[in-house]
């Protein structure tokens, strides 16, 4: 096999890896290795904006605040306070860097999302902020060229060079179909989450939970996977995906309603339409249970029509070619798959359980989001821990060599039905894992996931669809057992048979690549 050297490897080109890669830069030769082309993620496609603290009307308490409160009482403090307090820093480093966020009368335009208690959402084109970004860390990242783009390559496993450290990658690359080793001295993750493996989801197709089932695979401990978000307001028409129609829409004063045109949100939530994700999401499933309808309506007619076209430009345009006209006609939606809080358990550092391995972003758990994560908080943990990761894995390994290891031998597989597999994976979670849950389901899910999971072991899947499949399963099979032992709910996670918020402050780890869950 074709062998590569360099000092740092980065796995996805997002907000976060792309950050991470630039940090990097100033430390020696780094490699973005991506399964697509460079900047293709959930990033891309991040609408409603940046939460930060820099207007005048706001106060780093208070972001934290909203946060802390948001997570349901999850989060970690140091690594919200870390996130908070640096992300004014890193903002303005990007509008340094060429980014163009929306201005009024010559300064930054705030707006509103649920669960915010003062205006503090930055945005780009109105509803276009995470393009923006990577659009703007693409273009930097072209200023040093130590940094070296490899597209179309498939992470498939970690290399180690002992039980608890990892020294490369063993990777597919999917235009000649060679596997290619790729050593380092320490390699970020910043994969993203894991929404394929839902049938409605706001995510990119090439988010299917690679690094997280990477790590989990090498013993890296893993945390919180019970906790996926979903977004309350996907697009909701027969054979349009499941477009992300932006929080800042209610934050503009969106109105849900039912089918019957009822507004229903204050049942719920004595915040209505501006509750946290988690609620609102529920919300509008029992709501759509109650009315037994499969989408409710997301109503901004009631707004000035110049005002609703020009704030989200991108989500009008796009609706209309599904015949809605946003400014006239009540918009049909229901919940979709968004955000996983859970992920590679790091510290606010970065740093994972394994030396050499470090994580950021969506990939990665370090306790900023607890059990529900605060609107627009995605886009600056990217930037803030895709520059702290790297930061870290640089200093840690200063005085570390490159080296090579000696592989064993090993047998390929391939899956002969990978788009029914993928099917089939989406329907087990979206109906046993989804916004509701409960042990019977759960215990469909683990059978389902676990028993196709076994064909897959001591194998090496031979082409990209095969391994995304051994991943989504792993990954599915994670959030199940973990929702499993939590009886109860809590934010983003709920469980019919267990209503009742659970107490405690306690969370969930796997160890060493098995699939018990530990309390902690």
């Amino acid at each position: 096999m074709k062998t590569f050297f360099y000092d740092y490897i980065v796995l996805g080109s997002g907000v976060a890896g792309l950050r991470a890669a630039i940090e990097l830069a100033g430390f020696g030769s780094v490699a973005v290795v991506t399964k697509c082309f460079l900047g293709e993620s959930s990033s891309e496609y991040a609408q409603g904006g940046v939460a930060v603290a820099l207007s005048d009307d706001d106060d780093i308490s208070l972001h934290i605040e909203d946060t802390l409160r948001a997570g349901d009482g999850l989060c970690d403090m140091k690594a919200v306070s870390t996130l908070v307090e640096q992300g004014p820093k890193y903002i303005k480093q990007l509008i340094s860097w060429g980014a163009k966020f929306d201005m009024h009368g010559g300064v930054l335009e705030f707006s509103r999302e649920a669960a915010h208690s003062v205006n503090r959402i930055i945005h780009a084109k109105g509803d276009a902020t995470g393009h923006e970004i990577v659009r703007t860390l693409k273009e930097y990242s072209k200023n040093f060229g130590n940094i070296e783009k490899i597209e179309y390559t498939y992470a498939i496993d970690f290399i180690k060079d002992a039980p608890d450290s990892v020294c490369g990658v063993f990777a597919l690359d999917e235009k000649t179909g060679e596997f290619k080793l790729y050593y380092a001295k320490a390699v970020i993750v910043a994969t993203g989450g894991a929404g394929r493996l839902y049938r409605r989801t706001t995510n990119p197709a090439v988010v299917t939970g690679d690094g997280m089932a990477m790590a989990f695979r090498a013993g890296a401990d893993m945390r919180d996977m019970e906790f996926y978000q979903f977004h309350p307001t996907g697009l909701s028409v027969p054979g349009a995906p499941a477009f992300l129609l932006s929080e800042a829409m209610r934050g503009e004063g969106g109105i849900l309603r039912n089918v019957n045109m009822e507004r229903f949100a204050a049942k719920y939530h004595p915040d209505g339409e501006l509750a946290p994700r988690d609620v609102v999401s529920r919300a509008i499933f029992f709501e759509m249970k109650q009315t037994g309808s499969d989408h409710v309506f997301l109503d901004l007619t009631h707004l000035e029509k110049d005002f609703v076209r020009n704030r989200f430009p991108k989500i009008y345009t796009t609706c209309l070619e599904y015949n809605i006209d946003i400014t006239v006609n009540p918009i049909p939606v229901s919940p979709a798959a968004h955000y996983y809080m859970g992920g590679i358990f790091t510290d606010e550092f970065g740093r994972s359980s394994l030396k050499g391995l470090y994580a950021c972003g969506e990939a990665a758990c370090n306790g900023v989001h607890g059990a529900n994560r605060l609107a627009s908080n995605s886009l600056l943990e990217g930037v803030v821990y895709g520059g702290r990761s790297a930061e870290t894995a640089a200093a840690d390994t200063m005085d570390k060599k490159v080296h090579a290891v000696e592989l064993p031998a090993f047998e390929t597989v391939s899956e002969e039905r990978a788009d029914g597999m993928v099917e089939e994976i989406q329907e087990c979670m979206w109906d046993c894992v989804g916004v509701s849950r409960n042990s019977a389901g759960l215990a469909r899910a683990k059978e389902y996931l676990g028993g196709h999971l076994t064909k897959y072991k001591n194998y090496v899947p031979v082409d990209r669809n095969t391994a995304e499949i051994r991943n989504m399963l792993t990954v599915g099979l994670l959030m199940a057992n973990a929702a499993d032992e939590r009886k109860g709910s809590r934010g983003g996670h709920y469980r019919d048979d267990y209503p009742d918020r659970i107490a405690d402050n306690w969370h969930i780890y796997f160890h060493n690549a098995e699939f018990n869950p530990v309390k902690n």
